[in-house]
């Protein structure tokens, strides 16, 4: 008689399948890591919507917000590079959403 083995979470899993299933582009990987890289308050307010030959275009709900983001370019290019490695963007735009 051979033994069963204990259920294995399903979360393992279902990251791994998430993962097979994402598109594999630098818009991508930014995507995924934002919330993280920046924080829910920022996140919520601001959101990756393009990228082109390394420049990541983030949207932002008004212009305060882009204007201040932009002050913060660097460090959030180093850490969405720490983050996500390669694909990571050489530089970030922010746009008002309206613009």
């Amino acid at each position: 008689m051979t033994r069963r083995r204990a259920p294995r979470p399903a979360s393992a899993g279902l990251r791994a399948a998430l993962d097979r299933a994402a598109p594999r582009t630098p818009l991508a990987a930014a995507q995924a890591a934002w919330e993280e890289v920046v924080g829910e308050r920022i996140a919520a307010v601001a959101q990756p919507a393009t990228e082109r030959d390394g420049t990541l275009v983030i949207e932002c709900d008004d212009p305060v917000w882009a204007q201040e983001l932009d002050l913060m370019q660097a460090d959030l290019v180093a850490r969405l590079s720490e983050r996500i490695g390669e694909p990571a963007p050489k530089a970030i735009r922010f746009r008002p959403k309206d613009a």
